[in-house]
């Protein structure tokens, strides 16, 4: 095993970060006003809509309190370590996701673009939700809602009002009927192709839609850590009083606790089943925003000294505790549902969008009040989103911060390269509110912003700190910043149990692989599914390529290129070279005195 530990002697030499230039730097970068702005944007970040509608389906199919089995051990070996990884490396090296692998491996630097390019893709695609959520906000400040009935310009004449007047005159389901919400989602809304050949025209109103989340999110971001820590403030704690809300108006509901009961009802059956073990490893990368680069970037802000440790196993069973409730307060308003209108569970209970726009808005309309319902849940997905949006946008502007700093951080010029980005990414994300935009955001999420995509990364990163930069020396890193050693499962996990066992998913994924679907009747045609692997592999690819690179500009052998390149940016400090033009093999570089002997 190589490390930079054994590199030359290189570490008994190591040049420690701080002092007053390291000081001076920081007050120029910005850091965080207060610990509690840390807390909440990250708390932003992590906790999003997936905890809403894709936790509470996954444990509902992946039976019931079974699910909390494999769900736990994902979320002790893999997720607890990586996102403490994640944040001690941004708040060691002072850096956003990019620039802080130059400080730690330059070899590796390749993951820091391939995570960022991933947000981008990610920032074009995810807003859109919020673009609908604002339309179905508007939309419920209307004297009746207007997905509630039939009747309307959009319907059709196969649209079935069931409700309860319907029920108790003995109208039973057909497959010839639609639903007015069904209805409202799809052709008032989306008013959605037949597939992604027909791409359509745009919808106008979701354009303007889009056009104002991204105006929100360029003004949450636009003054840096500053501003971004103010919103979290607001954004970040007022969807847990919304989920609150919706949980306790949820539980006293007639039917609810039958709704609760299939969802926490366990089959010790499925544990068979490997794509249970799947689900739940994939949850966790989705829900911790590991692999992206979100927690390298809110970490580096933090103050030398701040104990990441604890923050991290805080904020991590803060996220997963609320998938759990959300769950309850879901699946009680399914309860209701299907005591209400007679229907099988296994009817309404969806994942995604669908339990979003066509399910929850169902179950409001059933409510007294239904319009104060469908504004509080509507609100809670828009804040949600909003949290996850802009933290991705202020990691993207830290990284090219970071990479430019001598021009980005004058005058006005961070905010132009904002607008810039905003103004692109709306651009590119009119594309999905066209008439079969559906379609393509599915095919982004599915392939670019995947779990297959995370676990790759993860895996990259994992063997980076462990068996290159060392797992031993990071831990001393860590010790140095919050005052004592971290459990020792950590350094396990990095060396051998996250790795291994994301490798192992990674290899399952694979092995299960199927082409996508949109529903259960649309098949997307193989162009689509070569697309979607061709946009996954542009991101993975910036890897291996930065690693030829670097590589191929070295100066050297090989060998001397390769092992100078696993050094971090500190210990090549600590090197001097024999000659200018001549790159000496690593027993042979002396080291420079340390900073303290020179100054005596």
């Amino acid at each position: 095993m190589f490390t930079a530990e054994n590199a030359g002697g290189c570490c008994a030499v190591f040049v420690p970060s701080g002092g007053q230039t390291k000081l001076k730097e920081k007050e120029e970068r910005g850091y965080w006003g207060t610990k509690a702005e840390f807390i909440l944007t990250v708390m932003g970040a992590i906790i999003g809509p997936g905890n809403v509608w894709r936790f509470p389906y996954l444990c509902y199919k992946n039976g019931g309190g079974v699910f909390f089995i494999p769900y736990i051990l994902f979320m002790v070996i893999c997720g607890i370590p990586l996102f403490f990884l994640e944040t001690a490396m941004g708040q060691y090296t002072n850096q956003g996701g990019i620039t802080c692998w130059k400080k730690i491996c330059p070899l590796f630097q390749g993951i820091g673009y391939a995570s960022h390019l991933i947000i981008a893709f990610g920032s074009s695609s995810y807003i859109v939700i919020m673009a609908w959520a604002f339309f179905y906000l508007f939309s419920s400040f209307s004297a009746d809602l207007p997905w509630a009935t039939c009747g309307n310009d959009w319907n059709t004449d196969s649209c079935m009002d069931y409700s309860i007047a319907n029920r108790s005159l003995g109208v039973t389901h057909s497959q010839n009927t639609t639903l007015p919400v069904v209805e409202f989602w799809e052709r008032r809304v989306l008013k959605i192709s037949s597939g992604i050949e027909e791409m359509g025209s745009l919808r106008w109103e979701l354009v303007l839609c889009l056009i104002l989340t991204w105006a929100i999110c360029y003004f949450c971001v636009w003054k840096g850590i500053k501003s971004t820590g103010k919103a979290a403030y607001f954004t970040a704690t007022f969807p847990f009083a919304m989920l609150l809300i919706l949980l306790i108006r949820g539980v006293t509901l007639p039917g609810a606790i039958d709704g609760i009961i299939y969802y926490i009802y366990p089959d010790v059956s499925r544990l068979s089943d490997p794509q249970v073990w799947l689900d739940a490893g994939t949850q966790i990368f989705f829900s911790y925003a590991i692999g992206l680069g979100f927690l390298t970037s809110l970490g580096s802000y933090n103050t030398y000294n701040n104990n990441c440790y604890m923050d991290c196993f805080y904020l991590c069973l803060l996220n997963s505790a609320t998938s759990v409730v959300a769950g309850f307060a879901i699946f009680s308003i399914l309860g209701f549902m299907t005591y209400e209108q007679g229907v099988n569970i296994a009817e309404v209970a969806q994942s995604g969008p669908g339990l979003a726009f066509v399910v929850y808005p169902r179950a409001v309309a059933m409510m007294p009040m239904p319009q104060v319902w469908a504004v509080c849940f509507f609100l809670m997905i828009i804040l949600l989103s909003l949290d996850s949006q802009f933290v991705g946008l202020e990691c993207l502007m830290t990284s090219l911060v970071d990479l430019y700093p001598s021009y980005l951080r004058q005058g006005y010029r961070r905010e132009l390269v904002l607008l810039a980005i905003c103004a692109v990414s709306c651009l590119l994300g009119l594309s999905m509110v066209t008439e079969g935009g559906l379609y393509l955001l599915q095919l982004v999420d599915f392939y670019v912003c995947s779990g297959t995509t995370l676990l790759l990364l993860s895996i990259c990163q994992s063997v980076s700190i462990a068996w290159v930069y060392g797992a031993e020396r990071f831990y001393g890193n860590i010790t140095d910043m919050i005052g004592y050693r971290p459990s020792p499962l950590m350094k396990l996990c990095w060396c051998y149990f996250t790795p291994c066992l994301c490798f192992g998913t990674f290899i399952f994924s694979i092995v299960r692989y199927s082409p996508l679907k949109f529903s259960s009747t649309y098949v997307y045609p193989l162009w689509a599914n070569v697309l979607g692997w061709f946009l996954a592999t542009i991101s993975l690819a910036l890897i291996p390529l930065f690693v030829l690179y670097k590589i191929v500009r070295g100066e050297g052998t090989f060998r001397q290129r390769f092992l100078l390149l696993c050094l971090p940016e500190d210990d090549l400090k600590c090197l001097s070279p024999l000659g200018d033009d001549v790159v000496a093999p690593l027993t042979d570089l002396k080291p420079l005195p340390r900073q303290d002997e020179v100054s005596k």
